[in-house]
């Protein structure tokens, strides 16, 4: 019997009501409880408490996968997708080498002939597990509908998808354009995932034409950084802004067929991509649209530089755009803090402070400014109070300027 692995490489809230239903059955393994959510069977040697929240989970990463490709679930013939999951490491590596004779840690999807063997298969708690399981997860779903994608669209779209964590609760939102791209589900949180593209735009010249890319499953021949490419395309036709390639893009979608084979599905959208775009000026407008995104910290230090120069509105912008790339990392929320206060908006930057402060930034750091900023605003013992954080914080950093300001403010 031939058997198929995905490669392994590897957004916020419609509250999802799950009616979970526990069963009781001889056919669960020992050890093992198992939940029915909607759309996925989950087995876990977690206990029932932990399949319940990852069958939550993956119903919501499901419902906000279809609102982008717009399966029919009719399709699935009432039948549950499954996973099984373990906390246990050596039952996982057990399982999962029993069939594929390979560790494959944190997550794996198996993919069988037999829409009844497929299977998810996920390490709970490990530290690949954060990396592996979203990518996986997609994988399990699009090969649900589409045993045979073609494989850029298939790992493009499992990278797209692999910074979607599921945090209940939690509602962010962005993109790296300003466009909120995702759908809003609950629990969901999206951060633009930008892993591969210093990559990708080093590699300038050498750089796999898209007809490789496009061809690769029907040529046998898969150019090299094939998945960081496939994420670069995907990433191209959806979120360049251009309305024409988004359209290609959801083209794509309809003409994938599920009775077909990878190199049939391949070669359909190749040729419906080559009817509609001139490849040339899509390969154009492919890499002029990569070289203007950038990464974080390319933001981040292009913020900066602005900001040093008194460029406080271009530091702004920049900021914007790295915090809406990033929504729960630190450093934006600080640096929009520093321009408020530049302004004199002081409410505005307590909240950006705070803001920081929320997202893991220096305790110490965070309690000066806030010191700095309540002084400012003539709050004098909120901000002896603050500077007094400051400097228990971090003595060998705000000692003596702590002690300074204090004698000021007093």
């Amino acid at each position: 019997m031939k058997k198929y692995v995905c490669g392994a490489a590897l957004l916020v809230v419609i509250l999802c009501t799950v009616a979970a239903q526990t069963k009781n059955s001889s056919s669960i393994p020992l050890g093992m409880s198992l939940v029915n959510g909607q759309y996925y069977e989950v087995l876990s040697d977690g206990g029932t408490a932990d399949a319940q929240t990852l069958s939550r989970e993956l119903d919501t990463r499901f419902q906000l996968y279809n609102k982008f490709f717009h399966f029919n679930p009719q399709e699935l013939g009432g039948s549950r997708l499954k996973v099984r999951a373990y906390r246990d490491k050596q039952a996982y590596d057990t399982y999962i080498t029993e069939r594929i004779d390979v560790t494959s840690p944190g997550a794996v999807y198996l993919h069988y002939t037999q829409p009844d063997r497929r299977e998810l298969v996920i390490h709970r708690g490990g530290p690949e597990e954060e990396r592996m399981f979203p990518h996986q997860a997609f994988v399990q779903y699009l090969r649900a509908f589409i045993p045979y994608p073609p494989s850029w669209f298939r790992e493009g779209f499992a990278i797209y998808f692999s910074t979607l964590k599921f945090e209940a609760g939690q509602v962010l939102a962005g993109t790296g354009n300003g466009v909120s791209a995702m759908p809003v589900n609950a629990g969901l949180i999206y951060e633009e995932n930008l892993t591969w593209l210093e990559a990708v735009k080093s590699l300038g010249n050498k750089s796999p034409s898209l007809e490789s890319v496009l061809l690769a499953d029907v040529k046998g021949t898969y150019p090299d950084n094939f998945q960081g490419v496939s994420w670069a395309l995907v990433f191209f036709l959806k979120d360049s802004g251009k309305e024409d390639y988004l359209r290609l893009l959801y083209e794509c979608f309809m003409l994938l067929k599920g009775s077909a084979s990878v190199q049939e599905n391949s070669q359909a959208i190749y040729n419906h991509i080559k009817s509609w775009s001139d490849l040339p000026i899509l390969e154009w407008d492919y890499k002029a649209y990569l070289n203007t995104r950038k990464t974080f910290p390319e933001l981040i230090a292009e913020g900066q530089r602005a900001y040093n120069a008194k460029d406080a509105r271009a530091a702004e912008e920049v900021f914007q755009a790295a915090q809406k790339q990033r929504p729960s990392h630190y450093a934006p929320y600080y640096y929009l803090g520093l321009l408020a206060y530049d302004w004199k908006n002081y409410d505005q930057a307590e909240r950006y402070y705070r803001s920081a402060q929320q997202y893991g930034a220096d305790p110490g750091l965070i309690a000066y400014a806030l010191g700095i900023n309540a002084a400012a605003a003539g709050r004098n013992n909120e901000a002896i109070s603050f500077l007094e954080q400051a400097k228990a914080a971090s003595p060998s950093q705000y000692n003596d300027q702590v002690d300074n300001l204090i004698k000021r403010l007093r």
